[in-house]
């Protein structure tokens, strides 16, 4: 048992004759570990780009409802009226009537 763990200790396993496999383990296990961080910073990034996006989605969102209102309080015929009074136009005191005109054939 003390043998075995000065062994380690002094990493005999990988200076030993059959080390070859142990360097081979080694550099595929360190592989995989940067892919596996990579792949984890990727995703992260991706993370932080959708939540940058449903930000902006909500903020234009507001936008749109906040000139939706103000195009409505413009569009309302007593805004309309009182607009175009200030020019010296007031409204029909006669209410519109239709005109109908009869084809003859």
């Amino acid at each position: 048992m003390k043998k075995g763990f000065y062994n380690i200790l002094r990493a005999n396993f990988l200076i030993s004759r059959d080390a070859k496999n142990n360097w081979w383990f080694i550099v595929f296990c360190t592989g995989l570990a940067i892919i596996m961080i990579a792949s984890s910073h990727s995703a992260e990034r991706k993370v932080h780009k959708i939540a940058k996006l449903h930000k902006e989605v909500r903020e234009l969102k507001s936008e749109f409802v906040d000139r939706r209102s103000a195009l409505m309080r413009v569009k309302m015929e007593s805004t309309i009226t009182q607009k175009m009074k200030e020019r010296g136009v007031l409204p029909s005191e006669n209410p519109p009537y239709k005109i109908k005109v009869k084809i003859k054939e």
